[in-house]
Order: structure tokens, then sequence, then C-alpha cells
């Protein structure tokens, strides 16, 4: 399962979760905001844990990275 997409069409082009309307931004702004994960796919049910789990993984690997 593809965890985001980006299409102009969709969203202005922002990065949203693949198959949803729902911008990867809103999970960052749920979690900054105190929510959990499960807050966040509660108030989401089109995302799939798995789309959220791969985002932070790939957002985690990019932190960490060695410039």
């Amino acid at each position: 399962m593809k965890a985001t997409s980006q299409d102009p069409d969709v969203v202005g082009g922002e990065l949203v979760f693949a198959g949803t309307r729902v911008p990867v931004k809103s999970l960052f702004d749920h979690l900054e905001g105190g929510d959990s994960i499960e807050d966040f796919l509660e108030g989401f049910p089109s995302v799939h844990r798995e789309q959220v789990i791969a985002v932070l993984e790939e957002s985690r690997e990019h932190a960490l990275a060695v410039h």
C-alpha cells in the first residue's frame, strides 16, 4: 500500500495520504496538538494505520540522516 501521493488536482497539490484527500500535514498538526495516532485515525477513517506508520518512519529516517 502506498502511503502518500501528490497530484496538482487534489488539495492543491499538497502531499496527501494515498487514496484520500487528507493532507499529511494534518497528521503532524494533530500530533503537535497532543493527539495520539489513534485519535488521528478516528478523525480520518479513510487513512490506514500502515500509512501513518510509513509516513512517520520516512520522517524519522529523514531527520536522522547524516548530511
